[in-house]
């Protein structure tokens, strides 16, 4: 999930449940959503489709990175340009003191 989200990820699970539980009493997924996000105090509903197919992809039931793949994929990028920075300082440090 890009950036860090002003809900705590407790909050975004229990949103992801309250989704699933609630969705036969609507006659829609918005309308589900809506009362999920007003009830839990979620500033927009527009947030929770993303919880959810996220959770949905977690979970295996439907394709796409996971949560731990992405974080995994993020630490390994970080390294690399860390690594690409120290590459650069060797070769600069190594021309001059050739």
């Amino acid at each position: 999930m890009p950036g860090k989200s002003p809900y705590p990820a407790e909050l975004r699970r229990r949103a992801v449940r309250m989704v699933a539980e609630v969705r036969p009493d609507y006659p829609t997924e918005w309308a589900t959503l809506n009362a999920v996000a007003t009830k839990l105090g979620i500033g927009t509903a527009e947030t929770l489709p993303t919880w959810v197919r996220q959770a949905q992809i977690d979970e295996g039931s439907r394709p796409g990175r996971t949560s731990d793949e992405s974080a995994e994929l993020k630490r390994l990028r970080r390294e690399n340009a860390e690594l690409r920075r120290a590459n650069e300082i060797l070769k600069a440090a190594s021309a001059f003191f050739a």
